[in-house]
């Protein structure tokens, strides 16, 4: 089996590669740049010996008439010396410098090549014979013989073999000078031509780089990413190919095997999504079927409490009107057919609450707002009571507050502490008392209804406040669960609030009472 390489190690290699071939044309380029500069170098120093053998050769034509001179007028050899002293010594120098230079130049001459070296070396010996033939002349001009023939036959010898070697060594220079130009020309087109062939091997290395290596990568890499835009639009259809056991060839097998757990998974979603839908119908239509029920039930308990009232209020009607002309007309009876009427009108009273309790199980429960003295409603109270009060054998004790009015529907307002005073004659006769307060407080007027019964365990004081949970007591019988949830339902509906308190803030250990607390809001006009 062929073991693949890893991304990381295939572009490492390629960087590695492409890395050597930048350095290997540095160095390429750094080699014939500094062979460049070496024949630069030699170039100038050629052009600057070529000044010097010109100034050379200026210095000897001076000589030439110095000393041609001193022969002609005859001077003495001290004269002589004394003429030629400085232009003598103006070429010795020269001569120093030229040595000099080319001493330079056979050294630099090692990176041109031995030959050049070895031409640098001969030009050497020139500058040398060109010496000893002007310390020869020098000595014979100034020697101690006064002979004009002499003389002029040491000159005459000195121009005749000086003059060649110096043409000798122009000549040389300048053909010097001229190798070097053209060795400068022959390495910059061999610059040139290495510059190309780096450069097209270069350009053939980043194309198989190119081609054989990041373009791959890099369809690889599209298609990963189509795959991952088709698996964001929840197609789990995706199937990348089997590829190279490298970086993205594992990354692909990781997405394959991601597709097909999230495929799975939605086909696993979609069928209990399809039990959810299933299971929604039925127990929509369930649902259905059971409004219809309660709908068909309301409607008939609706009807029953139309008819009964209208049963009720035919009889309650002739009963008022009897009692009200029997009250007229037997003035005997005038007591007995005034509580007649008033237990009548009661009853009436009981028949339009019955019909608010049934409207208030389905919401339509119409409460009316307006200013209610709240000593009058509990006075309405009280006479209201009065005579169950008595045969139970209680009392009600009632202290009220002058000039309180608050905020609400006084008729229910009426029945919410009726109803109250009612609990505490069923469940704490024993107690003998019920004190009904009112006061105003913090913008409310409170209400408070208190007995002074055996109270009411912690464990059932939230749960008496909903519907159909029932007191009991041994000796009073039940009750029907109604009674708290709705007097609570109409308080709050007016901006009130109710609350219970078991045991009562002042009683006794043997009689632990209740206190029904009402706020009511205050009536601002």
């Amino acid at each position: 089996m062929t073991r693949t390489l890893s991304l990381k190690l295939r572009f490492g290699l390629g960087a590695a590669v492409l890395g050597l071939a930048t350095l290997v044309t540095v160095a390429v380029l750094m080699v014939g740049m500094s062979r460049v500069s070496a024949r630069m170098t030699a170039a100038l120093a050629s052009e600057h010996r070529m000044d010097r053998y010109a100034a050379l050769s200026t210095q000897v034509s001076t000589f030439f008439v110095v000393s041609a001179e001193a022969i002609q007028t005859g001077l003495p050899a001290d004269q002589r010396t004394a003429r030629m002293a400085q232009v003598s010594d103006t070429i010795r120098q020269t001569f120093a410098r030229l040595r000099g230079d080319l001493a330079a130049a056979v050294v630099e001459a090692s990176e041109l090549g031995l030959d050049e070296q070895s031409r640098r070396a001969t030009q050497t010996l020139g500058l040398a014979r060109m010496e000893a033939q002007f310390r020869q002349v020098t000595a014979g001009l100034t020697s101690d013989t006064a002979d004009r023939v002499t003389l002029r036959a040491h000159l005459n010898n000195f121009a005749s073999n000086f003059e060649p070697l110096l043409a000798e060594m122009v000549n040389e220079e300048n053909r010097l000078r001229t190798n070097v130009l053209a060795g400068i020309g022959d390495l910059r087109t061999g610059l040139e031509r290495t510059a190309l062939a780096i450069a097209a091997v270069t350009v053939l290395m980043l194309l198989a780089f190119h081609f054989g290596l990041v373009r791959p990568q890099l369809r690889r890499l599209d298609a990963l990413g189509d795959a991952a835009r088709r698996v964001g639009a929840e197609d789990f259809s995706v199937v990348l190919p089997d590829s190279r056991p490298d970086e993205i060839g594992r990354l692909y097998a990781e997405t394959n095997r991601m597709t097909a757990a999230l495929a799975a998974r939605k086909a696993e979603i979609d069928a209990e999504w399809s039990r959810l839908n299933d299971t929604i119908a039925e127990r929509t239509e369930d649902l259905r079927l059971a409004n219809a029920r309660l709908e068909r039930t309301d409607e008939d308990r609706r009807r029953f409490f139309a008819d009964i009232s209208h049963e009720l209020r035919t009889p309650l009607t002739v009963i008022l009107m009897e009692s009200q002309l029997g009250r007229k007309t037997v003035p005997l009876a005038a007591e007995a057919f005034t509580t007649i009427e008033n237990r009548a009108a009661r009853l009436n009273r009981r028949i339009d609450d019955l019909l608010r309790v049934a409207r208030s199980e389905t919401g339509q429960l119409a409460l009316e707002d307006g200013a209610v003295p709240v000593a009058e409603m509990l006075s309405g109270m009280a006479e209201e009571t009065r005579a169950e009060i008595a045969n139970a054998g209680m009392s009600l004790s009632l202290d009220c507050a002058p000039g309180i009015t608050a905020r609400g529907d006084a008729n229910w307002l009426r029945q919410v502490v009726s109803g109250l005073v009612r609990n505490a004659i069923r469940y704490a006769r024993d107690g003998g008392v019920i004190d009904v307060t009112s006061r105003a407080e913090g913008g409310f007027a409170v209400i408070e209804v208190t007995d002074r019964g055996p109270g009411i365990p912690a464990g059932m004081q939230d749960s008496l406040f909903t519907r159909f949970t029932q007191g009991s007591n041994p000796e009073r019988g039940r009750g029907f669960g109604l009674g708290l949830a709705l007097a609570r339902w109409v308080v709050e509906a007016q901006g009130g609030t109710m609350h219970l308190q078991s045991p009562a803030r002042d009683a006794d250990k043997t009689a632990p009472g209740t206190t029904i607390l009402l706020h009511l809001p205050l009536d601002a006009g």
